[in-house]
């Protein structure tokens, strides 16, 4: 009865009483005890009402289905795929959807519709593919900031590939801890083509500088993230290194003269097609041929061998350090020995090489001498600051201008010219004074200064 009387209304009155009437019916459909017809009725109802030209009836029944699993499920469906002021609440908590469902709307959906999927509590490796393939940005930014999104590596690094060149994107990914390293390296290459294609623009450098110094700080990151990676997650770096050309004799070079065994193990192992630990002994074993065997089927010019013989030897006289900040920056001392070498070998080394290891000497020797000034400005700001006392103050007896200093009580000096007292009457009041208000100004070791002590701090 209740509900043909509804039905019967619904079709005269006003859009903002039908949306009223409409969310009080769906929350009787949920938590009301009716009866099997009454239910029956209640949802052919709802069902009508989602062909009602205002919009504000269907939202109102999208806010009171969006979190209910026991909601119609038809009704559901139909609200999924509504205009996104209908469709956004059901998209981004309603549990009767399946993937199936997401996936295409993804597909189909404008950025908004997108972003309401991406926001969902858990969102499915299937799911963040279609949003990493075909999403906006925005999606894509909703996306890395959910907790509860499961990205596979293929998915990073689409999202990269579509959307790396964005600020806002790169810092959300590189703000993760978990990220995989192969993917932090395609982000920094992003960075580096943007701030390389800027100089240029602007006329800062040529294109030939400006690419080079891109390089070399795109060299510079993959070391400084090499030396944060372990397991699977170095054998993702050195694979995705080979896949995009950067895994070059240059790359393996800085790597071991930064004192990173890791990387370079790991890439003679990706380039060899040897295990670990065969790579491991043949690196140790240079008394023969095992070193040039192992770089040559690794494909390294033989020009370079002279420098990795070098840079072995070096670093097993000179050591390295084990942290992670010790393992980012060329070492000054290893490089020198190494262009040392080179240049005295008396085999024939590659003009390139050279060049290569000039420029590895000066960034070591520039690094070694900021990393000098930052430690003297650390050490000269732990010092304590003692203040001088201006050269016109007097200084009392005894005391010294670095000394702390505590103000003496002052005394009341009557002047002679007032009336009544003469000099004799001024030096008995003044006896008088010291030897009730302060008796230990008479004491002569009163001047000599001391530490005062907390009873007296307190009562000044």
């Amino acid at each position: 009865m209740i509900v043909r009387q509804f039905i019967s209304w619904v079709r005269t009155a006003p859009a903002g009483e039908r949306a009223e009437a409409t969310r009080a019916l769906a929350r009787a459909w949920l938590i009301s005890d009716l009866s099997n017809d009454d239910r029956a009725a209640a949802e052919g109802g709802l069902l009508m009402q989602l062909d009602d030209p205002s919009p504000l009836v269907r939202q109102a029944m999208a806010e009171v289905f969006a979190h209910s699993a026991s909601a119609p499920a038809a009704i559901v469906q139909a609200l999924s795929v509504d205009q996104a002021s209908v469709a956004l609440p059901i998209l981004e908590h309603s549990p009767l959807l399946i993937d199936a469902d997401l996936v295409d709307i993804v597909a189909t959906g404008n950025s908004e519709i997108q972003c309401a999927i991406a926001r969902r509590a858990k969102v499915p490796v299937s799911i963040c593919a279609a949003i990493a393939e075909v999403g906006a940005a925005a999606a894509a930014l909703e996306l890395i900031e959910n907790p509860g999104a499961d990205l596979a590596a293929l998915s990073w690094d689409r999202i990269v590939e579509r959307h790396g060149h964005l600020a806002a994107i790169r810092e959300a990914m590189l703000a993760l801890d978990d990220l995989p390293s192969a993917t932090r390296v395609a982000l920094v290459g992003k960075l580096s083509d943007t701030l390389a294609q800027f100089t240029v623009a602007r006329n800062w450098l040529g294109a030939g500088r400006a690419g080079r110094a891109a390089g070399d700080a795109k060299d510079r990151s993959i070391i400084n993230i090499a030396a944060r990676s372990r397991g699977d997650d170095m054998q993702g770096l050195i694979a995705h290194l080979r896949a995009t050309g950067q895994l070059t004799a240059g790359l393996i070079l800085r790597a071991m003269l930064s004192g990173n065994p890791d990387l370079f193990d790991h890439a003679l192992v990706e380039l060899s097609g040897l295990p670990l630990s065969r790579v491991s002994a043949l690196v140790h074993d240079r008394g023969g041929a095992s070193l040039p065997a192992l770089l040559t089927r690794a494909g390294l010019p033989e020009s370079t061998f002279p420098a990795f013989r070098a840079a072995l030897d070096a670093r097993d006289e000179i050591g390295f350090v084990g942290t992670v900040g010790g393992a980012t920056r060329l070492r000054r001392r290893m490089v020198e020995r190494v262009l040392t070498v080179c240049e005295t070998t008396p085999t024939e080394v590659s003009e390139p090489l050279l060049i290569l290891l000039r420029r590895f000497a000066t960034e070591s020797a520039r690094e070694e001498a900021r990393v000098f000034c930052d430690e003297l400005v650390a050490e000269a700001s732990a010092e304590p600051v003692y203040a001088e006392l201006p050269a016109s103050e007097p200084q009392p007896f005894g005391h010294h201008a670095l000394e702390p200093r505590f103000d003496e009580p002052e005394l009341y000096e009557p002047e002679l010219s007032e009336p009544g007292l003469d000099e004799a009457q001024v030096d008995e009041f003044e006896h008088h004074e010291i030897e009730h208000e302060a008796p230990e100004l008479l004491n002569p070791s009163r001047w000599l200064r001391r530490e005062p002590l907390l009873s007296e701090l307190l009562a000044a």
